[in-house]
């Protein structure tokens, strides 16, 4: 007799409805990410484990996906993994209100605001050193290499 297919029960008003797991390739191509990025998210607790059939596999609920996705897109935002399941546990939280992400989202904006300024004083930097290079001759006054071997110094 073949083994029996796993299946997840997910509870809906007026009874329960069968739905057929998702694979975690299934998952991460929905998802728009890698295997081991569903994996890694596991590990660090921003997506619960999902159960495993007999053979060992993990088969996941259609909710895994949305989750996933508003990770990938709150990572490109600049959030960071720590951040992020602050903002997914006030979703579950009755007591959150929008002031509460407005607030983390505020925050996100100083903290890249401060990394825009480090970006284009570095970029002031080596616009300087690569204007003081002819670009051509030996390495020996290379005045990039200079800045750099002197920026070293204590």
């Amino acid at each position: 007799m073949p083994p029996k297919k796993a299946e997840i029960k997910l509870p809906r008003v007026g009874g329960g409805v069968t739905v057929k797991p998702l694979k975690i390739g299934d998952v991460a191509r929905r998802a728009g990410v890698g295997v081991e990025t569903v994996r890694y998210y596991e590990r660090r607790g921003l997506l619960k484990e999902p159960a495993r059939n007999e053979a060992g596999y993990r088969q996941y609920a259609e909710d895994a996906v949305p989750r996933l996705r508003f990770i990938r897109r709150a990572k490109e935002l600049g959030f960071t993994l720590k951040e992020i399941g602050e903002l997914l546990d006030l979703r579950l939280d009755p007591s959150a209100t929008k002031a509460d992400v407005k607030q983390r989202a505020e925050a996100k904006i100083i903290v890249i605001k401060a990394k825009i300024r480090d970006l284009q004083r570095t970029r002031a930097v080596l616009v300087k050193l690569t204007a003081a290079c002819p670009g051509y001759g030996p390495l020996d006054d290379c005045p990039i290499l200079e800045a750099l071997e002197e920026s070293g110094r204590a």
